[in-house]
């Protein structure tokens, strides 16, 4: 069975989107074209670059997600440190932890720029605070004069995961054309969490819904969704910071749900996610496999009655 496949970004809650990737290989699901915001843009470059299930459940197993959680110590002092580090960085932690970790697991398989994958494979989503706009990558990146063939694909995923005052912004300086005429200080583009402006974009590749590859038919697109985001808990506020995770986690869980309800609810796995916040990075090994074992159940359920 040949899909595309379009990944939900969750932050930790991607764990389970893994799982679902195990239930997916075990029906026989042969993976066309990928998509992913966030923490489903990881898998979906995973995918992209040729790891297995098994291979992704390996990598969820060894890694300690609190080593993305990384900044230098003078930012570590308490109540001021971290406040004063969102002031001049704009982000609680920098990001870079995480965009070294999935460059060297991609490196592994060869992959370093988006010419090492086939044209087309693979498509994640970002956000463009400076522009408003929507960034599909790599495409879009042509639009800022920049060359998608020679973009790190590492680097476009921490763009898609740099979750708003959590995660540092990612800035890009335009050039060639594009930063023609403009002075120095709007040359530069922030960007930030492919989430912001769609969390769970199912419809990417609907233009191409008709395609077909020699001896198959035309190939549908599953999407792989999170569920159950807060188990119906409130947000517990107590600060600037803990409202601005409650205000992030609301707006992925409100992103894109009238369209996949109402049209979508035949093409989409939905994995529920037992609680597990988006920014929950200190999640314990018996917790990250259960997300990852409720992924696989969601997908064996959805595959059990899906019918191309």
């Amino acid at each position: 069975m040949l899909i595309n496949a379009v990944f939900e970004g969750g932050g930790v809650k991607g764990i389970s989107l893994a799982g679902a990737v195990k239930s997916a290989e075990e029906s026989g699901v042969v993976f066309n074209r990928v998509a992913g915001t966030s923490s489903g843009s990881i898998v979906a470059a995973l995918l992209a670059a040729g790891f297995s299930a098994d291979e992704m459940s390996e990598i969820v197993r060894t890694t300690p997600f609190t080593s993305f959680l990384h900044r230098a110590p003078i930012f570590n002092v308490k109540i001021i440190g971290p406040a004063v580090r969102l002031f001049i960085k704009k982000g609680l932690y920098s990001g870079e932890a995480l965009e070294l970790w999935i460059h060297n697991i991609l490196r592994s398989k060869g992959i370093r720029t988006f010419s090492d994958i086939t044209p087309g494979k693979l498509m994640i989503i970002a956000s463009d605070i400076t522009n408003g706009k929507i960034l599909v990558l790599p495409d879009d990146l042509i639009k800022l004069g920049i060359n998608p063939a020679a973009f790190a694909v590492s680097k476009a995923i921490r763009m898609s995961t740099s979750i708003p005052y959590f995660f540092d912004p990612v800035i890009l300086r335009m050039c060639g054309a594009a930063a023609r005429g403009k002075s120095f200080k709007d040359q530069f583009v922030y960007v930030v969490d492919g989430g912001l402006l769609s969390n769970f974009p199912l419809w990417l590749f609907d233009d191409t819904a008709a395609e077909a590859i020699p001896g198959h038919k035309a190939i549908q697109t599953i999407g792989f969704q999170m569920v159950g985001r807060s188990s119906g808990s409130p947000h517990v506020i107590r600060g600037h910071i803990s409202m601005l995770q409650a205000m992030f986690e609301t707006m992925l869980s409100a992103h894109d749900e009238r369209y996949i309800e109402k049209v979508n609810l035949f093409r989409t796995i939905k994995i529920p996610t037992l609680g597990i916040g988006t920014t929950q990075f200190h999640i314990t090994p018996e917790k990250s496999k259960e997300l990852y074992e409720s992924g696989v159940q969601a997908g064996r359920k959805f595959f059990a009655r899906f019918k191309v």
